[in-house]
């Protein structure tokens, strides 16, 4: 305790000498800017971390346990850290829950970018327990949503006012997805296209500055190659590819629909699932999960589904995968996702949509090596675009679905099919579903973020609930 009396009060000095040298607020948010971004870096990289240890700790062992009691851990270790999540979200820091972004949404929308401390610590620790004991969730969506909180606090300290404290959420949205995913340029991207919403040149120059730092940051710590590995860059070998490139492009939208509608309609019947404790329903989607991660060990003797998805993801990459294992675990991964988003957990959704695309992606690359007699290597090329076309049909961030494929692979020679496919995915999800799922998930608590409506007060740890918005609006 008396530790943490004098980092405060360290801080609160270093926060006197800030206001006293630097009177002009403009150059408070450049300086706050510049710390942000080293500090979201560092904050991704200990939830990274944290995360990691956490799967070693739970789902890894239970993976691995003697006999077959490994099928009861497998089931036993989602449930029991959903549960811890579920007590945790519900007695302790309610706005941590769900994926990250919709909540950033609202705090840039409503709040002046106001993300507490309280659901800032409460998403970094209560994610790590139920995504490292095997829920089927992103943490990228999460470290959006710590780099937003981390970057909101420092823009109090700086006593910054409200319109700045708002811009100060823009660099927190781009340090978190720079740092998720290794990609710098992506998350200026899908910083613009899903919280800015057009070019502002004055919010332009802070994303870039915290997303490079933050980038910067990672790429110490944890390396510089890339999130995937490619046994070498692919690239249209074949024109008459373009064809299952654009039929990728319509599966992937179909299967975009499915998820998100699969998910708001099982979201729903948890809401409506009084008899049973709110802080149990993420126990019950671990439960499920766990089962068809056991469904995926049993049949193929391949993990991905409950635990860490991109090992088996970066095999589909390699086009090494069987397409009936493929198929199956596009299947399982959408399930298990689905009943992990839905029960009320808290992890985000990235992740397994880039999963979802690999498997539907390389199982369409067999159709071409089947039918046109092209090279095995299309397989993990088709893969590469289908992890950007699912992507784009669920997020519905066009660009951004591009530049994170080139970045997270290394490799640039897919232009043209990503392009292909991803904008026929997020074109045809769209007119299929004009609301997208962010806004979706937002409208099912209440909360419509396009229409005029009064800011909520600047109070820290206020819940939703306490303006007139449901108890649960965290989407």
């Amino acid at each position: 305790m008396s530790r943490l009396i004098g980092l405060r009060g360290l801080y609160s000095r270093f926060v006197v000498w800030l206001m006293r040298r630097l009177a002009n607020e403009r150059q408070r948010v450049l300086v706050v800017t510049i710390i942000a971004g080293g500090l979201c870096g560092l904050a991704a990289v200990a939830f990274h971390l944290s995360i990691g240890w956490a799967e070693k700790l739970f789902i890894n062992r239970a993976n691995a346990a003697p006999g077959n009691s490994w099928i009861w851990w497998t089931i036993l270790s989602p449930a029991l850290g959903g549960l811890v999540a579920g007590l945790g979200l519900y007695y302790l820091a309610p706005a941590a829950a769900g994926s990250g972004i919709p909540q950033v949404k609202v705090a840039y929308t409503l709040r002046f970018g106001l993300v507490s401390i309280r659901e800032t610590v409460g998403k970094f620790f209560l994610c790590a327990i139920q995504i490292g004991s095997g829920a089927s969730l992103g943490l990228e969506g999460p470290t959006v949503q710590i780099c937003a909180g981390v970057s909101s606090m420092l823009a109090h300290g700086a006593r910054l006012s409200p319109p700045y404290r708002r811009r100060l959420t823009t660099v927190g949205m781009a340090a978190g997805i720079a740092a998720a995913f290794n990609a710098p340029i992506a998350a200026i991207t899908f910083t613009l296209e899903e919280l800015v919403g057009d070019l502002d040149q004055t919010m332009l120059s802070g994303v870039i500055v915290a997303a490079a730092l933050a980038a910067v940051v990672e790429h110490t710590i944890l390396g510089s190659n890339p999130v995937f590995h490619v046994p070498r860059p692919y690239t249209l070998g074949n024109a008459s590819s373009l064809v299952w490139y654009a039929l990728l492009g319509v599966l992937a939208a179909a299967v975009s629909i499915g998820f998100t509608d699969s998910l708001l309609a099982l979201r729903a019947q948890f809401k409506r699932l009084t008899a049973v404790p709110r802080w149990v329903h993420p126990a019950i989607g671990g439960v499920a999960t766990g089962s068809l991660a056991v469904v995926g060990l049993e049949l193929f003797h391949l993990n991905g589904i409950a635990g860490d998805p991109y090992k088996t993801l970066t095999l589909a990459l390699t086009g090494t995968m069987p397409v009936i294992l493929m198929i199956s675990f596009c299947v399982l991964k959408l399930a298990a996702t689905v009943c992990s988003y839905s029960s009320g957990g808290a992890g985000g959704i990235f992740a397994p949509a880039l999963f979802m695309g690999a498997m539907l992606g390389g199982a369409v690359g067999y159709l071409d090596v089947t039918i046109f007699h092209h090279p095995a290597d299309a397989i993990g090329a088709f893969a590469v675009v289908g992890m950007g076309a699912v992507f784009a049909g669920i997020v519905r961030a066009p660009m951004t679905s591009v530049l994170i494929v080139f970045e997270m692979t290394g490799g640039y020679g897919l232009v043209l099919p990503l392009m292909i496919a991803n904008m026929s995915a997020f074109a045809l999800a769209r007119m299929w579903r004009r609301t997208p799922i962010y806004e979706a998930l937002l409208a099912q608590d209440g909360i419509y973020l396009h229409q005029a409506v009064r800011p909520l007060d600047l109070q820290a740890d206020v819940p939703l609930a306490d303006h007139g918005q449901t108890e649960d609006a965290t989407a």
